[in-house]
């Protein structure tokens, strides 16, 4: 037999008997040490027992849990009560902005009935006074009554007769600036309205009346020439002169409307339309 057939029959047991010790060395440690750990195990449980206390932690979380949802309960009653506050207002709001809308309707109402009795009023003053005026123009034209025909001129015939008894008709109203009647009236206005009954339109002021015809002397006067006072084209006043020496004018807010003589306030020209 070889030396080198000869190690590896003596050698080789040795060398797996040594590893094999050493193993089983090494799986006993492991195995000791697993049983000490398992001995030392329930000793360890202990921490455990004493620490998971459930019960307390969940009666806490509930407590909290209970609080936030009572609390969410409040905020949502405080905003439910809000926006029926909010409801409520803008209820109140519409109902006095209806309210305020009634009101004005009604005083509108109130404004135009008033409005309308008082036209209804004038209305019926407006036909009494003209069919005053129709009876005294009929007396005056016809020279039925002895008043009438002392206040116009035999002269007077026609329209210029209609001109004349319509401004002795209005003797005793009232003198208003820029009035046009029926009641009040400022002196052209007067002349204007008198002309207007014989379908002649004459201008409104009297600066444009004391031209609207032609120009006559004051000595030779016919019923139903427009007398004025200051210059042509700048008069500050007009009137009817009536015949007899007499003129009817409203002349101011102390007299009102006046038949009076030319010696009362003399006429600085005429003008006659008719």
């Amino acid at each position: 037999m070889s030396h080198t057939a000869h190690i590896p029959s003596h050698r080789k047991p040795r060398q797996r008997a040594s590893k094999t010790a050493l193993r089983a060395g090494v799986a006993g440690g492991v195995l000791s040490t697993i049983a000490v750990a398992g001995a030392a195990g329930p000793a360890q449980a202990e921490p455990v027992t004493q620490t998971i206390e459930m019960p307390t932690i969940t009666a806490g979380l509930s407590t909290s849990v209970a609080a936030s949802a009572q609390a969410t309960q409040l905020v949502a009653l405080d905003l439910e009560t809000q926006a029926a506050e909010d409801a409520a207002a803008t209820a109140a709001a519409k109902t006095a902005t209806k309210a305020k809308a009634e009101a004005v309707r009604k005083a509108e109402a109130e404004k135009k009935a008033k409005a309308a009795a008082k036209a209804k009023a004038e209305a019926a003053e407006r036909a009494s006074r003209t069919a005053e005026r129709t009876t005294l123009s009929a007396s005056t034209g016809s020279s039925a009554s002895a008043s009438s025909s002392s206040r116009v001129s035999s002269s007077a015939t026609g329209s210029a007769a209609s001109v004349v008894a319509f401004a002795q008709s209005q003797v005793g109203d009232a003198y208003v600036s820029g009035g046009t009647g029926p009641n009040s009236w400022d002196c052209s206005g007067l002349v204007q309205a008198a002309f207007r009954t014989v379908g002649v339109d004459l201008p409104r002021v009297s600066q444009d009346q004391s031209t609207a015809g032609t120009q006559v002397s004051l000595d030779n006067l016919q019923p139903g020439d427009i007398l004025y006072w200051g210059g042509a084209g700048s008069a500050y006043h007009v009137g009817i002169y009536v015949g007899g020496g007499q003129f009817v004018g409203a002349q101011n807010s102390s007299t009102g409307v006046v038949q009076k003589s030319l010696d009362y306030d003399p006429p600085s020209g005429a003008v006659r339309v008719l």
